[in-house]
């Protein structure tokens, strides 16, 4: 598959289930979309188990101990990749990273060349964070080894959805059911709003956003959310509430006037937090713009599960890479 042929079309439905592709016998994680609600329970209560032996300070399991692991981050990345390889590594399982520099896709090599190449070597499941949305299914499709989406494009960034859960489900008691987050920002370029927003609907809770017109997509109230005319109204009530990363190529192209503009209209204050519930929490999937998408003293606020949802993401991951590795729920626990 060449760069050039990648369209930013979603990936087909249901892709999220952990089930064999088409033409192989592996288990993938694509995205959420379709991944029924016990299903994302189950690795939820993985990963809040693996949580409790990281606490403890001990070695999460040998899950994947003979495992073979690639990491292939062609976007940059330093929660998400980290997270990954210490996941792995947790599990006792051999790993190595690359990306695209300095890599054979720099000689005209086509992405699926590249990785067919790496999973030859026996590597068993292949982690990939790509810019082009589809690309994990596509080579889910054509590679003898697991797939995890680490991120792609402006479809779904999995694994981050589910350690939003983890942490929504901390801050919420387990309760789901009633419970309602405004989402606010570039709704229109999120993947981590994309995959918060189906996983959200799965667990039973509600979705409001809200953003500027320029970053706001024209249909998404098809993915199960309501639209709010400004951060105000959002807020109003809610029980929680993510700031997405605004990216300065936003305005280089012209959708926001200024970053300083941004910070007025949307921005996450303390004035506007006491609209929310008196235990609502702040969540922000990083990396933060502190005082653009969300306030310092918001940021560090007692509100704030932040830095839970960075030390979420290696349980969930551990869960994630187990499941795909062995197909049995035992296995993680």
């Amino acid at each position: 598959m060449e760069h050039a042929t990648m369209t930013a079309c979603p990936a087909p439905a249901e892709v999220g289930i952990f089930s064999p592709a088409t033409s192989t016998r592996r288990r993938h994680l694509l995205g959420l979309e379709g991944l029924m609600r016990d299903r994302i329970v189950a690795l939820l209560d993985a990963a809040a188990r693996y949580r409790e032996r990281l606490r403890a300070g001990r070695f999460a399991s040998d899950a994947l101990r003979g495992f073979a692991v690639c990491n292939a981050f062609f976007e940059d990345s330093t929660r998400t990749r980290i997270s990954f390889e210490l996941a792995e590594q947790r599990l006792g399982a051999f790993h190595v990273t690359f990306g695209e520099a300095g890599t054979s896709l720099n000689k005209g090599e086509t992405l699926l060349d590249t990785l067919r190449v790496v999973t030859s070597m026996r590597v068993d499941i292949v982690v990939i964070r790509h810019r082009s949305a589809g690309a994990p299914h596509y080579l889910a499709n054509n590679l003898d080894a697991s797939v995890v989406n680490a991120g792609d494009g402006e479809h779904e960034h999995p694994t981050q959805g589910l350690l939003d859960l983890m942490t929504l489900r901390d801050a919420w008691h387990g309760r789901f059911e009633g419970r309602r987050i405004a989402i606010v920002g570039d709704i229109a370029h999120s993947r981590v709003a994309r995959s918060a927003m189906v996983g959200l609907e799965a667990m039973g809770a509600s979705v409001t956003v809200c953003g500027p017109a320029t970053l706001m997509p024209a249909d998404v109230e098809a993915l199960g959310c309501d639209v709010a005319p400004t951060i105000e109204d959002a807020l109003e009530g809610a029980d929680a509430v993510m700031a997405l990363r605004l990216q300065r190529e936003r305005m280089e192209r012209g959708l926001l006037p200024s970053s300083g503009e941004y910070a007025r209209v949307w921005g996450v204050n303390a004035r506007r937090v006491k609209r929310m519930k008196p235990d609502a929490v702040v969540m922000h999937p990083g990396p933060m713009n502190r005082g653009i998408e969300i306030t310092p003293d918001v940021a560090d606020d007692g509100r704030s599960v932040v830095f839970d949802q960075t030390a979420n993401g290696i349980a969930v991951r551990c869960a994630v890479l187990a499941w795909c590795a062995t197909g049995d729920a035992g296995a993680v626990a």
